[in-house]
């Protein structure tokens, strides 16, 4: 008797996996598919990574790493890694499509992620005091940009609950807060007009959320560590929620009994929630989140359009929490 494997709607199979190359270069898809009035509409996204020019950067393999088999597909669709950050976007260090260079400035030596608030086991970790206590695996995510694209990345990284389990949250805690590396010094932003903006870069979960098997703390892309304009050293992977909720470079994470407020939610909460769960039903008010467009592989791009899955096709897993 032969067994047939039904894949659940989340796993994709090889062929889906978006290249390194096309997960980080993306400016011509945004001067020839979305147009030139839209591309300069949008507002750079935290969670939303781009390439373009050719630069190297110093990443460390992690040997002997595990995939998680609930989260994989063959790794053999990947491309080499010094293609998968020439384009990216990362609102502290500029608002240009190409901040890789000032991302460079980030200072991660000596790295420290302060876990406090209503728990009872506060923390201060370092990145060796993470790796050692948290064992990392491979996971390979969906990730929906709330700009309408979409790829699958293999992240690098621990479960948040098991973060959870050793902080020791109280009954009273309702929310988490996340808050990323910030220095007026390094960290100028976009420009001299956004002096004013929320910062530091926040964002949040409900406590449920946070708790959730798909709630990922990345150390990691592609097999080695992070570099710095994908967030080094720790970043936030929620493939159900819409990217700009993956907040970069975090150093405070805090239990909180009420929600608190978040930079994009807090700047423009017309068009990004605080929820913000992948919905084809609820549009942005600027385009239709009803479809995606797939980051393709190939020398010129192939844009693959399909529709959008509620929950980015994970709602088995997440489902339950928003009834």
């Amino acid at each position: 008797m032969s067994l047939i494997r039904i894949s659940p709607d989340w796993q994709l199979p090889e062929k889906l996996i978006t290249s390194e190359s096309a997960f980080v270069n993306r400016r011509k898809f945004i001067k020839q598919v979305v147009g030139a009035g839209l591309a300069a509409s949008i507002l750079p996204l935290q969670g939303c990574d781009r390439t373009s020019a050719s630069f190297h950067t110093t990443q460390t393999p992690y040997p002997n790493l595990p995939q998680n088999p609930n989260f994989t597909n063959l790794p053999s669709a990947t491309t080499p890694e010094d293609l998968a950050t020439r384009y990216n976007n990362y609102y502290e260090f500029g608002g240009s499509k190409s901040i890789w260079e000032a991302a460079q400035n980030l200072p991660t030596d000596n790295w420290r992620v302060e876990v406090s608030g209503l728990v009872k086991n506060p923390r201060t970790y370092d990145i060796d005091d993470l790796h050692k206590k948290f064992p990392l695996q491979e996971r390979i995510y969906r990730f929906r940009c709330v700009e309408a694209w979409a790829m699958v990345v293999p992240w690098v990284g621990f479960p948040m609950r098991l973060l959870m389990a050793d902080v020791e949250p109280t009954s009273a805690a309702k929310f988490v807060r996340f808050t990323s590396f910030y220095d007026p010094k390094i960290t100028k932003g976009p420009g001299f007009w956004a002096t004013n903006y929320p910062w530091p870069y926040t964002e949040a979960l409900t406590i449920q959320e946070m708790a959730n098997e798909l709630a990922f703390l990345a150390t990691g892309i592609y097999g080695k560590t992070l570099p710095k304009q994908n967030g080094a050293p720790l970043r936030m992977v929620l493939p159900w929620k819409y990217g700009f909720k993956g907040a970069k470079s975090i150093v405070k994470i805090e239990f909180l009994d009420h929600q608190p407020p978040t930079f994009w939610n807090t700047l423009v909460p017309n068009e990004y929630g605080f929820v913000a769960n992948v919905n084809p039903n609820k549009p942005h008010p600027r385009w239709s989140q009803a479809t995606e467009r797939i980051v393709g592989n190939g020398p010129s791009f192939s844009w693959d359009t399909q529709p959008t899955l509620i929950y980015n096709g994970y709602g088995e897993y997440v489902a339950h929490l928003y009834t």
